[in-house]
C-alpha cells in the first residue's frame, strides 16, 4: 500500500520533536508534524525552561543577602514583573525558533493546526487536509486540571503564570506535588503573599519521606504558610479578590488562586474511540514496552501515556521510537530508574532509585547520611542544612538509592546517576577520592551507615548518627 507519508506526528513537543527529526534526519523517512499550539511543548513554552528562569529571578533577594554577608553593598531593589516577563517570551520565541529550524532543516513538514485520527493510517487537520501515513506517533503530552469543586474556574493554571499582567500580592498555591512546591517557591521569593494548601501532612507524595520532611519545613523558613491536610471546598469572586472556602471550615480571600493539583493526558478530540487504541482510567494511551497501541501503526510517547512524565523520558522515548522503527536498531527506554530534580530554594531536591521505605520493603538495607550546614551559606549566616544519603542493600552492596538536599542538588545528582544506573556499590562510592571542599564529597565519605532496616528491621537505629558540621 502506498502512503503519502513515512510517518505522521501529533505533537510539537520534546518527545514528538524529536521522533520527528531523528526519523527524517538520520533514517531518512518521510515525515510531517502537526501542532495546534507552539512548538517546544510544555517544556519549553510553559513547563521547565520559564519555570527554571523564574526560580534564578525569585532568587535574587537571597543573594542580595549573602552577598551583603561577604562584605558586599548589595540590595536587590524592585522586582519589574513586565520587564522579566516580556524577556522571558522573547527567549520562549528564540527556543520555539530553534525548534522550528531544526525541524525544518531536517525535511519535516510542519503543520500549525489541530491534527486527528481518522484510522489506522489517516491523519485529519482541523483545516480539511488529509494525510496518509505508515505510522502515526502521538505526542500530544497533557494538561495541567482544575479540581471538581464550585468557582474553580476562577483559578489559574500554572501555565497562567507567565502571562499574568501583575504579580498578584496575595496567592494561594493548590498542591503539593513538584510544580507547587516550585511555583511556591518562586511566588514566594518575588514577593508574594504566599500559601500552599495540601491535603496531606507533607509535600511531595512518592518521594524518599526524609526528604519529604526537609522540603516541607524548608517551604515554611522561607516564608510561605503551610496549610496542611486541607483543600478547597469553594472558590468565589469577592471584589477584586477570590475568596476560598477550605475542608477545615476556614476561609481566606486571595488576589490570586493558582491550581497545582496534577495533569491529564491530553487525549480529548484525537479521534481515538473508533481505532482500536486503548485508553487507560486516566484517559491515557495504553502503549507496549515498544511504545506500540494496540494498533500496530500508532505509536504514543511521553506524557500522554501517563508512564514516566518527564521531558527527558519523552525525548528518550521518541528516539527509541526512531530508531526502532525506521532505524532498525530496535530499543526500548527503561523507566525503572530515572533521576529527577525539585527546584526549590534555597535547597532543591534531587533524587535517583528507591526510596528508604521502598527499599526497606524489599529486604534488609543500610543507610547512609549526612546532616549539616553548607559552608558557603554558613557564612553568609544561614542556619539551612543539606543533606547526603545512600540506600544502600545489605547482601549486595549496590546502592539503590541516593537522594540529595542541597543547593545545586539537580546538577549533582545528574553525575550520581551515572553511578546508580551503573549499578555501583558502597565500596565503589568509598573508593572514589574526595573533591574538596565541595558539597558532592559526603557522598563518598560518609563510612557508618546511620540505620539499618527491613521487611523485619524497619527504622530500627544504629549507634552511628548523620556527621554534623
Amino acid at each position: 500500500m502506498s502512503f503519502d507519508l513515512d510517518l505522521f506526528v501529533i505533537g510539537g513537543g520534546s518527545g514528538g520533536v524529536r521522533a520527528a527529526r531523528i526519523a527524517a534526519s538520520q533514517h531518512g523517512a518521510r515525515v510531517a508534524l502537526a501542532e495546534e499550539s507552539r512548538l517546544g511543548g510544555t517544556c519549553v513554552i510553559r513547563g521547565c525552561v520559564p519555570k527554571k528562569l523564574m526560580i534564578f529571578a525569585s532568587g535574587a533577594p537571597a543573594a542580595a543577602a549573602e552577598a551583603r554577608a561577604y562584605g558586599w553593598s548589595a540590595e536587590a531593589g524592585r522586582f519589574d514583573w513586565p520587564a522579566f516577563r516580556d524577556k522571558l517570551h522573547h527567549e520562549l520565541s528564540r527556543l520555539e525558533g530553534l525548534y522550528e529550524g531544526g525541524l525544518v532543516a531536517a525535511g519535516v513538514a510542519v503543520h500549525n493546526a489541530r491534527a486527528r485520527i481518522v484510522d489506522a493510517h489517516t491523519v485529519e487537520l482541523d483545516d480539511g487536509q488529509r494525510f496518509s501515513a505508515a505510522h502515526i506517533l502521538i505526542a500530544v503530552g497533557g494538561r495541567p486540571v482544575r479540581p471538581d469543586i464550585p468557582g474553580a474556574e476562577l483559578g489559574l493554571i500554572s501555565d497562567d503564570l507567565f502571562d499574568l499582567d501583575r504579580l498578584p500580592g496575595r496567592v494561594l498555591v493548590v498542591g503539593g506535588g513538584f510544580i507547587a512546591c516550585e511555583y511556591a517557591t518562586i511566588l514566594n521569593g518575588l514577593g508574594c503573599a504566599t500559601t500552599l494548601v495540601h491535603r496531606g501532612d507533607k509535600v511531595l507524595r512518592g518521594f524518599d519521606t526524609e526528604m519529604r520532611g526537609l522540603v516541607t519545613r524548608q517551604l515554611e523558613q522561607i516564608g510561605v504558610t503551610l496549610q496542611l491536610d486541607d483543600g478547597p471546598t469553594a472558590l468565589a469572586r469577592e471584589g477584586d479578590g477570590i475568596r476560598v472556602s477550605f475542608k477545615s471550615g476556614a476561609d481566606a480571600v486571595f488576589d490570586a488562586v493558582m491550581f497545582a493539583t496534577g495533569r491529564a493526558p491530553y487525549t480529548g478530540g484525537l479521534g481515538l474511540e473508533g481505532t482500536g487504541v486503548r485508553l487507560g482510567s486516566r484517559g491515557q494511551i495504553v502503549v507496549d514496552q515498544w511504545s506500540q497501541t494496540a494498533v500496530p501503526s500508532i505509536f504514543a510517547v511521553g506524557d500522554v501515556t501517563d508512564r514516566v512524565n518527564l521531558t527527558p523520558v519523552a525525548i528518550r522515548e521518541g528516539h527509541a521510537f526512531a530508531d526502532t522503527v525506521f532505524g532498525a536498531q530496535p530499543r526500548c527506554v527503561d523507566h525503572g530508574l530515572i533521576a529527577s530534580a525539585v527546584y526549590t530554594r534555597p535547597h532543591e531536591l534531587g533524587t535517583i532509585g528507591l526510596t528508604e521505605e521502598e527499599a526497606a520493603a524489599r529486604g534488609p538495607i543500610e543507610v547512609y547520611a549526612a546532616s549539616f550546614r553548607p559552608m558557603r551559606s554558613l557564612f553568609g549566616g544561614s542556619e539551612a542544612r543539606a543533606l547526603m544519603k545512600l540506600v544502600v542493600c545489605e547482601t549486595t552492596r549496590r546502592v539503590l538509592g541516593c537522594h540529595i538536599f542541597a543547593p545545586e542538588a539537580g546538577e549533582m545528582i545528574q553525575l550520581a546517576a551515572v553511578a546508580v544506573g551503573m549499578k555501583a556499590t558502597k565500596e565503589d562510592f568509598d573508593a572514589t577520592v574526595a573533591v574538596h571542599p565541595t558539597l558532592a564529597e559526603e557522598l563518598v565519605t560518609m563510612r557508618l551507615p546511620v540505620r539499618r532496616a527491613g521487611p523485619e528491621l524497619a527504622g530500627a537505629r544504629h549507634a552511628a548518627e548523620p556527621a554534623e558540621a
